[in-house]
Parts: structure tokens; C-alpha cells; sequence
């Protein structure tokens, strides 16, 4: 059988194509993301990618903070159940009552932080709420009551 591949580095007929240098934040702005078929478990864009293993590791982290302490309880009930000699209270007792909630409180804060890089990262701002007051009152402003002032 012949070997119909050129390896001939000269060859002009067979060129690579590149990216043309263009960074991930230049390629998210060029992206209709109305066009782009969303699937979880193969994103699209490298956002979504980098999103959507932040959602990823921070599920996981939520699962064995939350069911952990429930499952060690059902398999070792004889160390999950004895008395913490510090605060006197089952060890089972605490991790679900104060390291869950804990968990839950720290996760929330760390996605929070996390999305913003992601967001710094891609050039994605998000809008802010326009706190301009004024002094001056209109005159067609309208009453407490929804009407009018007269």
C-alpha cells in the first residue's frame, strides 16, 4: 500500500491554520452565544469551561460537607456518636450543625470571589446599580398614593 502523505516540509499545498494569535476574551466577544448549543457536560467556550468547573468543584464540595457527616454516622456510629471532650457534644452532632452551615456560608463566598476572576479574566463587567440622587424635585413627580401631586 502507498503512502499518499507528504511529509515534505517545502510543500506549499497542505498549510496550518492558526488562530491568528487571538486571546479568549477577544474569541468570548466574538461568540453569538444565542447560536452556541449549551451542553454541560461539553461547554462551548472556554467560559463556560472555566464556569462551569468552578459549579463542578464547589457541588462537590457542597456534597461532602452536607452528606458526609450523615453517611459517617450510618457507617461508623460507635466514633461518630461519641462525645467530643471539648464541648461535650456528639462528634455528629457538630459536623452537622456547625461545619455544615459553616461550609455552606465559606462556598457561597468562594464561588462569589471565583466568578469574578472568571469574569476579570474574559472582560465581562457587570452592570452596577446608578446611585445618582438629585436635590431638585420635579414637578410632575409622582404622590405616595401613585397619583399625582397637585
Amino acid at each position: 500500500m502507498p503512502d499518499e502523505n507528504e511529509h515534505d516540509s517545502t510543500s506549499s499545498s497542505h498549510k496550518v491554520a492558526t488562530d491568528g494569535g487571538v486571546s479568549d476574551v477577544e474569541r468570548e466577544k466574538e461568540i453569538d452565544y444565542l447560536d452556541v448549543e449549551i451542553n454541560l457536560l461539553k461547554p462551548a467556550t472556554p467560559f463556560m469551561r472555566d464556569h462551569l468547573r468552578v459549579i463542578w468543584l464547589g457541588f462537590a464540595i457542597w456534597a461532602v460537607t452536607t452528606f458526609g457527616p450523615i453517611t459517617a454516622t450510618r457507617l461508623a456510629p460507635d466514633v461518630m456518636t461519641s462525645q467530643i471532650p471539648v464541648i461535650g457534644f456528639p462528634l455528629h452532632y457538630f459536623l452537622i450543625a456547625i461545619v455544615g452551615p459553616s461550609a455552606a456560608l465559606i462556598l457561597s463566598v468562594w464561588y462569589a470571589r471565583r466568578r469574578d476572576q472568571i469574569d476579570e479574566k474574559y472582560g465581562i463587567e457587570q452592570p452596577t446599580a446608578a446611585t445618582e440622587t438629585t436635590d431638585t424635585v420635579s414637578d410632575d413627580a409622582a404622590a405616595t398614593d401613585g397619583g399625582v401631586d397637585e
